[in-house]
């Protein structure tokens, strides 16, 4: 993977609502600022039940958003990821229509998993509450089969039909995503909710020794396509680290919370803690189309005995704290407040999460840029984007919270802003310095300043990030930034009104 920033984005939502208005954008007003791009689902349809995570045609593009040639003309200038969704599709879906009409003489009717199954005895009761979800109660929706009521898996909602991945229809699916992405120039994938694809009786059914199996097979697939594979899971931070030495990329999700607490106490003991033990095979993110993940820094939910990265009381404390910030607005987005598929999450933008505060964001977004791995900026976050209170009244969705529409108009009204100017400038300099390809140190003072620095074959870079000068005031400069490059030396103690500048 191109070690440069890249963008998370809708190809809906950031534009004029297409792919070729997405390629347009970025080759334009972010030319420099993201080389690479993971565009969230675009398949048939991109608007369902999850915002494009149920696809009924995971091999077509929706004809609304353009075609696959779009997708290999924006391949052509940037490196492009795109998901795929292991565990589940759309009711919707031809396949699973046809098992619902035809029951066991459909061809695909082994292609999706029912409760017997992985029971076929039947399920004791402690097997059933072992079951892990992100949310309450059991996986299983009614669905009738050619008359015969059946027990359907449905991890996430009703409307999405987990497949069993075993099934020699399952895996001929998933195949056909593979080649269909090989074929037109994508070149990263991102595994969506692989960690609950593979089932098995006794077990949590996520991520078991049969989901590394399961990931293990899609990626020597990706491999002899050409593809690197991106793992995404949300679980307590020892599992990530597990699973990183499994794949190729493993995202880093116990980032965003650690910086928030830094920001928010000043203490970077915890985020020292986990710099040292993280796994630099990463991809770095504070925001996502999903919500701050708690559970990645919190105990873990399988085994509470298991500590996390953060004391629980942290954890209950930052989420206040995020409440506070946002007026309640997350609050109001967030668990039972909204409806949410996890309940492990808070529903914010980062910004938000930060108070709008310009410096804190930057800060934190600079850390993010000096730590092992390739950053990801989400599309709201990239326009340092506000709570959207009328999307999420609208649609009572949680994560619309940080799911705003921007037309190229907004965009570029946006893109006046200094902090939103100043973020870019961070971007051209991590994407420009061969500094962040050389050798990486990381230290602490007894103050709790954290120094990030990294070291070229023709340039340098140093952060010194020092979040105790923020704590109780606002707009207030934590982080200092100094590098060396062909034309000298260079500081700025202040990443708002004095960005860096590259060439």
């Amino acid at each position: 993977m191109d070690n440069k920033v890249q963008l998370i984005t809708y190809a809906s939502r950031f534009g004029d609502g297409t792919l070729a208005s997405l390629a347009d954008v970025l080759r334009t007003r972010f030319a420099g600022v993201y080389e690479g791009v993971h565009i969230l689902p675009f398949f048939t349809p991109y608007d369902g039940a999850d915002a494009g995570f149920d696809p009924v045609d995971h091999t077509k593009v929706d004809p609304r958003l353009g075609s696959w040639d779009d997708v290999t003309e924006l391949a052509r200038t940037h490196g492009v990821m795109v998901d795929v969704i292991v565990n589940h599709m759309s009711w919707k879906s031809p396949q699973f229509q046809d098992v619902m009409a035809r029951g066991e003489k459909s061809p695909y009717h082994g292609m999706f998993l029912t409760m017997s199954s992985v029971f076929p005895q039947g399920a004791t009761e402690s097997e059933l509450v072992g079951i892990y979800r992100p949310r309450p109660g059991l996986p299983f929706t009614h669905y009738a089969w050619a008359g015969r009521t059946r027990l359907v898996w449905t991890t996430f909602t009703p409307q999405q039909v987990d497949i069993d991945t075993d099934s020699p229809e399952g895996w001929a699916y998933l195949v056909s995503i593979l080649d269909r992405l090989f074929a037109s120039g994508v070149r990263y994938i991102r595994l969506d909710a692989v960690g609950y694809g593979a089932k098995q009786a006794g077990t949590s059914c996520f991520m078991t020794p049969k989901t590394f199996d399961l990931i293990s097979r899609i990626r020597r697939a990706a491999g002899e396509r050409g593809l690197e594979t991106l793992i995404e899971v949300h679980s307590h931070y020892r599992r990530q680290i597990d699973i990183a030495s499994k794949v190729d990329r493993v995202y880093d999700f116990a980032l965003p919370p650690l910086l928030l607490h830094s920001l928010f106490t000043g203490s970077t003991e915890a985020l020292d803690h986990w710099t040292r033990v993280r796994p630099t095979n990463a991809v770095t993110v504070l925001d996502t189309h999903d919500g701050i993940g708690v559970i990645d820094v919190g105990s873990d939910q399988i085994d509470r005995d298991s500590k996390g990265l953060l004391p629980d009381e942290d954890v209950d404390a930052l989420v206040r704290t995020i409440h506070r910030n946002t007026n309640g607005e997350s609050e109001a987005a967030t668990g039972a407040a909204a409806s949410n598929l996890d309940l492990y999450q808070v529903n914010s933008t980062y910004y938000s999460a930060l108070g709008r505060d310009d410096q804190k964001y930057l800060a934190a977004r600079a850390v993010q840029f000096f730590l092992p791995g390739v950053p990801q900026v989400y599309y709201v976050g990239a326009l340092a984007g506000v709570n959207d209170m009328e999307l999420l009244h609208r649609t009572n969705v949680g994560r619309d919270i940080n799911r705003h529409w921007y037309s190229t108009a907004e965009i570029d009204k946006n893109l006046r802003r200094p902090v939103v100017q100043a973020l870019n400038a961070l971007c051209r300099m991590r994407n420009a310095l061969d500094a962040f390809d050389g050798e990486f140190a990381s230290s602490r003072d007894s103050d709790g300043a954290m120094t990030l620095s990294w070291t070229g074959a023709t340039s340098s870079a140093i952060l010194v990030f020092d979040p105790a000068r923020g704590v109780g005031k606002t707009q207030v400069p934590v982080a200092d930034l100094s590098w060396s490059d062909a034309s000298g030396n260079h500081v700025t103690h202040d990443l708002l009104n004095e960005p860096p500048s590259i060439g």
